[in-house]
């Protein structure tokens, strides 16, 4: 029963698709009651207590847009997962575009920790689960805000795990390898990119949303209450080739 979410209330930013997707209705099904963040139509992703809808490009949104929500809910788990990207030469990346990509992908997951982060401690412990990249580790090519946002959110995940372990609030990552999501369809439609990848990677597969399921609900649940500051990799064996 440690990996069960019963009684207890997560919040996932990025809910509409892909690894947010397959993240919300796993921790539904462990027995977590639901608020989804995101943008667009919300309703078919999982029952849930509430949804909104805001702009993550616009970190001075986000307090407005979930104040209400957490006076009304308490926050057991929080999976900052919504994040965007930008393809281009490193020469050719406008300050807007780069400004961009670090809101969504780290300023309004800090805004959001910080909201809920004061909820946990004061309720007395919690989890927030944040969603990095293999290129939290790497350089990568041709996508330098994204590389800089995901080697920052680790960063942040450390950081926060330390100010916050004697609160018994967990702070811990989950870095996907190549998964089949709408962030990576250029790549899987790229005839050299792709089998160049897949050759790559040990499982010889691009991942699945539905592979990240698991490894939130451990970092969710009373099964990890010993573990924070941790990223764990979740790639098909990637970055041990």
């Amino acid at each position: 029963m440690n990996f069960s979410l019963e009684g207890r209330t997560a919040l996932v930013t990025g809910a509409r698709t892909g690894i947010g997707q397959a993240i919300a209705r796993g921790l539904h099904d462990a027995g977590a009651q639901l608020i989804l963040v995101g943008r667009g139509d919300l309703s078919g992703v999982a029952p849930s207590l509430a949804t909104v809808s805001v702009d993550l490009a616009e970190p001075e949104s986000v307090e407005p847009a979930l104040a209400p929500v957490l006076a009304e809910h308490r926050v057991d788990v929080l999976v900052n997962n919504a994040g965007t990207i930008h393809r281009g030469a490193a020469v050719d990346v406008s300050l807007p575009d780069w400004q961009r990509i670090m809101a969504v992908n780290l300023d309004s997951a800090f805004e959001i920790s910080k909201l809920c982060g004061r909820q946990m401690i004061a309720n007395g412990g919690g989890k927030v689960v944040n969603i990095a990249s293999l290129l939290s580790f790497q350089g990568g090519i041709l996508v330098s805000a994204y590389t800089a946002s995901k080697h920052a959110l680790v960063g942040m995940t450390k950081l926060l795990a330390n100010e916050w372990a004697a609160s018994n609030v967990q702070v811990n990552a989950i870095a996907p390898g190549y998964i089949e999501t709408n962030n990576t369809a250029p790549l899987r439609a790229d005839p050299s990119r792709e089998p160049a990848i897949r050759d790559r990677i040990p499982a010889g597969r691009w991942g699945t949303p539905e592979d990240l399921v698991g490894p939130a609900v451990f970092l969710s649940s009373s099964a990890s209450d010993y573990v924070t500051g941790h990223v764990l990799v979740v790639d098909g064996g990637w970055l041990a080739r």
